[in-house]
Formats: structure tokens, C-alpha cells, sequence
């Protein structure tokens, strides 16, 4: 366990993607004492949108992880106290079409950072952020979902994310490392537009100013339990500061509710009245339909609880997404 006054410094690999930048508007806001260094891809596209507030309170490197020479030197120069590693391809969908990319970009970037942190000698606190989807899908006795929960992952993604959870563990036991791994589960993130949610919210937003007719949508029977992004962000602070190493950590809300009426909710929410279909090029070859966590092993140890209710947590989304919409109608005007 570190100290949180020990912590002066923190990596965050993948920080202009959705959960990374939020996360350093998190420490930015609450530790602003803490000096925020990111890794960012040379081609990458999200850093100037999801970046814009802070851009210039932060440091930004440009190191893709897949460069272990890259990696190896960022690592040399920050020696961070706290790396939170967020960094991967994310899209569950997207994998099934690029299976390999997807294996082989989460694997190796995160066999990387873990090589370039033991051969750098430096003795960082590693948060692992993963996923849910680790669990695949579950038989009904063994929900809610523990971390002892037997893992058996449903998409090539889910594999990705398995296997890095599993280096973590490795590192841990072999070379001693603080790696923390957490699994979150699913949470409103308005900046991640392949999140179910996020879709909805984005297609609603469209059909209210008339940029769209009808919303597309998936598979609606899965059951979720919802997180609030922020909230989010504040357990992966937590998890850091007061998790034990080498162990695993569900993370999760209160909320527990199926995409079908999630989707309701939102229609609800809507100005106007919102028609929607199936679009089959949304449906997976294999679902996860039952999530829903366990979250002891994490809040007594943290003494973490979500701040934001779940209305609260829709409202945001949908706000986010009606200012971006306007954003879009006023360029056309232009």
C-alpha cells in the first residue's frame, strides 16, 4: 500500500482515450498537487478533443507501447510513483472483425510496460484496468460475480484483457512488482461512443435536432450494472492507494438494469419521439448478457461508494451529448 502523499507523479498510459482523459481530469481536480505525464500514439486522433481542457496541465508523450524502446525511455525520464495502465484497444464489437489486431496490440503493449518497468528499475505502483468481460458469460448461482468467479472469457477482446490480468499476476509473482488489477464493469462514459449507452445518448441527441431518423441499436436482453464515469475515475484513485498487490478487484455500481430499458429511460428523456430497430451489423457473434458485481472485496477494503445517482449519471450523458450535437448542427451551418 502507498501513501497518497507519496504520490507526486502518475502515468497514465492511453490518457487522451475515453476513460484515460477523465481519469486526469479526476487527479487534476482532486490531487492537484500530483504531476500527470500520459503516453499518447503519434497517430493518435483523440488527444486535441478529449484533451482540450487540459492539454497544458498535463505532459504528454508520444510513445505507442508497442515501441518497447519508446516505453523503455518515457519510463526512464517520468519514474513514476503511480502508473495507471488504461491503454488498449477497447472495442468488444471490433474485435470480433480484427481479432488479431486486438490480441496482438493488448497482449504485446502490455508485455511491454511491464518489461520496460522491470528492465528501467524503477518500483511504480501498477493499477491494471480491466474489464468485466474477463468472466464471460456466467451461470446464474455464480451471480453476483466474484473476483473467484471462474474466468471464461467470450470475444477475442475478452482474451486480450484476460491476458494482460494474467501478466499482471505474473509480474507480481515473479519480479515482485505492486500490480493492482481491477475489473471494471460496465460504466456511462459519454467520451466512448461504442458503449451501448453512449450510442443511445449520441443517436437520441441527432434525432432531436433532426440529424437522424431512427435509432440503430443491438441486442437489448443484457443485463448490466451501470457506474457513473466519475465515479469510476475515484475507485481507480482508490484502488491505487489502497489495494493489495497482486490481488483482483470488482468494480461496479448500484444500478442494475437491461440495455432494453436503459434505452427506454432514454427514450423518455427524448423532446421528440424516438422510433428504433435492430441494426444487425450490431449484434456479437457471442454476448455477455448477465453483469453484474460483487463489489465487497473492494469497498471494505476502500470504503468507496458511487457519489452520483443514477439519474444523475443520465442527465450528464445526455447533456454531453446534446451539447456536441449542437456543436455538429452549427458547423454545417457554417
Amino acid at each position: 500500500m502507498i501513501n497518497e502523499t507519496q504520490i507526486k507523479s502518475v502515468l497514465i498510459t492511453g490518457i487522451a482515450g475515453s476513460g484515460g482523459s477523465y481519469l486526469a481530469e479526476h487527479i487534476l481536480h482532486y490531487h492537484p498537487d500530483v504531476q500527470i505525464h500520459g503516453t499518447v500514439r503519434w497517430h493518435s486522433t483523440t488527444s486535441s478533443k478529449n484533451l482540450s481542457k487540459i492539454l497544458t496541465e498535463v505532459k504528454i508523450h508520444e510513445c505507442d507501447l508497442n515501441d518497447f524502446g519508446t516505453t523503455f525511455s518515457v519510463l526512464k525520464r517520468v519514474k513514476p510513483d503511480v502508473i495507471f495502465h488504461l491503454a488498449s484497444h477497447a472495442n468488444v464489437r471490433a474485435g470480433f472483425t480484427t481479432p488479431l489486431s486486438v490480441i496482438n496490440n493488448n497482449v504485446m503493449l502490455t508485455a511491454n510496460l511491464f518489461e520496460a518497468i522491470r528492465l528501467a528499475e524503477i518500483d511504480p505502483v501498477i493499477q491494471l484496468c480491466s474489464t468485466s468481460e474477463v468472466y464471460g458469460q456466467v451461470a446464474p448461482e455464480n451471480v453476483p460475480i466474484r473476483e473467484d468467479c471462474p474466468v471464461q472469457p467470450s470475444s477475442p477482446y475478452a482474451v486480450s484483457k484476460l491476458t494482460q490480468d494474467m501478466l499482471g499476476l505474473a509480474y507480481f509473482r515473479s519480479y515482485k512488482m505492486k500490480v493492482i488489477r481491477t475489473r471494471m464493469f460496465a460504466y456511462l462514459n459519454p467520451r466512448r461512443t461504442d458503449l451501448f449507452a453512449t450510442s443511445f445518448a449520441r443517436q437520441i441527441a441527432r434525432i432531436e435536432q433532426g440529424l437522424q431518423k431512427e435509432l440503430l441499436h443491438g441486442n437489448l436482453d443484457s443485463i448490466r450494472t451501470l457506474i457513473d464515469v466519475r465515479d469510476a475515475m475515484q475507485a481507480y484513485w482508490d484502488a491505487a492507494v489502497y489495494c493489495e498487490y497482486g490481488e483482483a478487484y470488482n468494480i461496479g455500481g448500484l444500478t442494475t438494469i437491461s440495455v432494453g430499458e436503459f434505452l427506454e429511460m432514454l427514450k423518455g428523456s427524448s423532446t421528440v419521439p424516438i422510433s428504433s430497430r435492430v441494426d444487425p451489423q450490431l449484434l456479437r457473434p457471442v454476448d455477455v448478457t448477465l453483469q453484474i458485481p460483487c463489489t465487497d472485496k473492494f469497498t471494505q477494503l476502500t470504503g468507496w461508494k458511487p457519489q452520483y445517482d443514477f439519474k444523475e449519471s443520465v442527465e450528464y450523458l445526455l447533456f454531453y451529448w446534446r451539447k456536441e450535437v449542437l456543436k455538429e448542427v452549427a458547423e454545417d451551418d457554417i
